[in-house]
């Protein structure tokens, strides 16, 4: 492991960490906002979806910046934009100001995430890469858990606006560490631009599986997250013991990133991706189905285990599609794409239950969006563990 893979590896770690633990305190923050504001499922839901429209349009440009210009300046440049916004929305006094503000952390969000995978990818050393990608996703999950720690102990205490504070102060921390890396080796210079028209002529079956495994997980990933705690509100439970299940879910999110970590050198990309996949359809089902807190808990942390294990493979397997001269570019509009998912859920799930429809019915439809990413992937996919050498030095494909 070298000095400057180590260096990448931590500053982007991090600055995911923070990244997530802002976004999981979203989930949070939407129950009190909608007493506090007096909002309608419908109007919370847009909060998420406003987001996430952010974060496409994030993914899209700061993957074609990070092919033009190189993955440091933009990986630098992504979380000063996302923690600045995360610290204003603390100030925001009504929907409207708070929705402009979310849209502005999604572009940074969405910038960085492609960026930061791609960076750390070409940095790791070649018969680990795929295991570093997916343990860089393992901080989203401790953000996430953070964000549930924050949400249980402070927020019923100081409020909302405390807790964002807290989460948005550490990506100041983490902007600093980003100082002292290098830029990518895989990197060059080049007046080659990616397309999305570019991509489905010279990668048609490739780019369509990602595209497709994005929505996939995108959509059912903030469509169920997002609104985990309202929906737990909703079935009868308090604020107290909703954020208290919501991080003893949350917590198996960690595990689950190690299970891919482990996989998917031994499997490979491609078929830990759809095992993962998979198994978080038929948790999906099942915590729609359940009736118990047992079951709702086991379900749910099963959820989080498969759900997150799915990411990791994920951000591993979608650059290595590419060769370097779109490597970023290729990522990004496979987020971009995937955003579209996560801007439709939220506000599909506060609409329906706007209409009153049961949960089953709800975490059904995630189910079936899933399934049909699992048959496309199985179909269009390839396995790219022992290709991705070539695309990295030849620069062509």
């Amino acid at each position: 492991m070298t000095s400057a893979f180590r260096k990448v590896f931590w500053s982007a770690g991090f600055g995911w960490m923070f990244d997530a633990m802002d976004v999981g305190l979203l989930s949070f923050v939407i129950v009190m906002l909608r007493r506090e504001w007096q909002l309608t499922p419908g109007e919370a839901g847009m909060l998420g979806t406003v987001n996430m429209l952010g974060m496409a349009v994030g993914a899209s440009l700061g993957g074609l910046l990070a092919d033009r210009f190189g993955r440091r300046p933009v990986f630098l440049s992504t979380l000063v934009v996302f923690g600045l916004a995360s610290f204003g929305s603390a100030a925001a006094t009504g929907l409207a100001a708070m929705l402009v503000l979310r849209f502005v952390m999604g572009l940074g969000l969405g910038a960085e995430l492609p960026v930061a995978s791609t960076l750390v990818n070409e940095f790791a050393p070649e018969r680990h890469r795929g295991r570093a990608v997916v343990l860089l996703e393992s901080f989203w999950a401790v953000g996430w858990i953070a964000a549930a720690v924050i949400a249980y102990y402070i927020m019923p205490t100081y409020g909302w606006r405390a807790a964002v504070v807290i989460g948005s102060l550490p990506a100041l921390y983490a902007f600093f560490i980003r100082n002292n890396i290098p830029e990518s080796p895989a990197f060059r210079r080049t007046e080659e631009r990616a397309s999305a028209a570019g991509l489905f002529s010279a990668f048609r079956n490739e780019t369509i599986a990602l595209w497709s495994v994005w929505f996939a997980i995108s959509f059912s990933y903030y469509g169920m997250f997002l609104w985990l705690p309202s929906i737990l509100v909703e079935k009868g439970y308090t604020l107290i013991q909703s954020f208290s299940y919501v991080l003893w879910m949350t917590a198996a999110q960690l595990p689950g990133y190690f299970a891919a970590a482990v996989l998917i050198e031994k499997l490979g990309r491609k078929w830990t991706l759809s095992l993962f996949l998979f198994l978080t359809a038929v948790a999906a089902f099942a915590f729609g189905e359940s009736d118990s807190v047992g079951l709702m808990l086991c379900f749910g942390a099963l959820l989080s285990f498969s759900n997150l294990g799915a990411w990791g493979a994920l951000y591993a397997y979608t650059p290595e599609n590419y060769p370097a001269p779109i490597r970023a570019s290729g990522s990004g509009f496979a987020a971009a794409f995937g955003r579209l998912g996560s801007i439709a859920a939220p506000w599909m799930v506060g609409a329906l239950m706007e209409q009153r429809l049961g949960y089953g019915t709800i975490f059904g439809i995630f189910t079936a969006v899933l399934a049909s990413g699992v048959i496309v992937l199985a179909l269009l996919g390839k396995e790219t563990k022992a290709s991705f050498t070539r695309l990295s030095s030849d620069g062509a494909g």
